[in-house]
């Protein structure tokens, strides 16, 4: 059997060549559905499922999914969200992480200081010049009011570059851009950070767990449960609404 995970390239990619060879396929995660097509994302979770053997399904509404879809129900498995179980297990030893250290002596920052986290790297907003440019506008206002650590996206950086907008981010001078950081040090940054701004999947869910408060740069999730019952808010590629919404946190 082969175990996937996740709406990447590579997961669709395995579970195809596993299907070819007759191997069993189980995908984890099953059933996550924005359903919005222009993601590739979409279009990888959709292809998956249908060649998978073993849908292990993350919740009841990934569950409904599939048998809309017409997936027979003895291939569905309720398993829950391994993400988060992952969360748990190490978020003891994410604790202990120096990341903040280590940005302090680069930058001028306190481990003490409030900060906002963000992460941002699809498609939608950062290979446009106008969605990237109303994006960093919200930055800019944002950050007059408190510091921003952004674990830079290696595309990201690329389509600043190429948009020539490297000068307006260089005179941001609390957008502390960092290069990627590992699995411990990423969840010490979201469980200490005062708010966090993202357009990324999982983030959702584990700053739901955290308790931090959430604005998602999307017009969809597939992570419903992270806006009904958690800390999570999808907030419009607008510079005023995302300022807005960033403001009701400080109040």
């Amino acid at each position: 059997m082969v175990i996937v995970a996740g709406d990447v390239n590579s997961t669709v990619a395995c579970a195809l060549d596993a299907a070819k060879l007759l191997i069993p396929v189980a995908h984890l995660e099953a059933g996550l559905r924005s359903f919005d097509r222009t993601m590739p994302e979409e279009i990888n979770r959709l292809m998956t499922d249908v060649i998978s053997d073993y849908l292990l399904t993350p919740s009841a509404d990934a569950n409904e999914h599939l048998r809309m879809e017409g997936i027979p129900e003895e291939k569905i498995y309720f398993v829950g969200n391994i993400m988060i179980d992952s969360l748990l297990q190490y978020k003891k030893k994410a604790k202990n992480s120096q990341i903040l250290k280590r940005i302090s002596e680069k930058y001028d920052f306190s481990p003490s200081d409030e900060y906002a986290l963000i992460t941002l790297h699809r498609p939608s907003n950062v290979d446009n010049l106008e969605g990237l440019t109303t994006i960093l506008n919200a930055f800019e206002e944002i950050s007059r009011k408190i510091k921003l650590i952004f674990p830079i996206h290696p595309r990201t950086s690329k389509q600043i570059k190429v948009f020539g907008l490297e000068e307006k981010v260089g005179k941001m001078k609390n957008l502390l851009l960092i290069e990627p950081v590992g699995y411990y040090d990423f969840l010490k940054l979201q469980m200490e950070a005062k708010f966090i701004l993202t357009d990324s999947g999982g983030i959702q869910e584990e700053s739901t767990v955290f308790g931090i408060p959430c604005l998602t740069l999307r017009p969809n999730t597939e992570r419903p449960v992270t806006i009904t019952e958690g800390t999570n808010k999808l907030v419009k590629l607008e510079t005023k609404e995302i300022v807005r919404e960033i403001v009701k946190i400080f109040l």
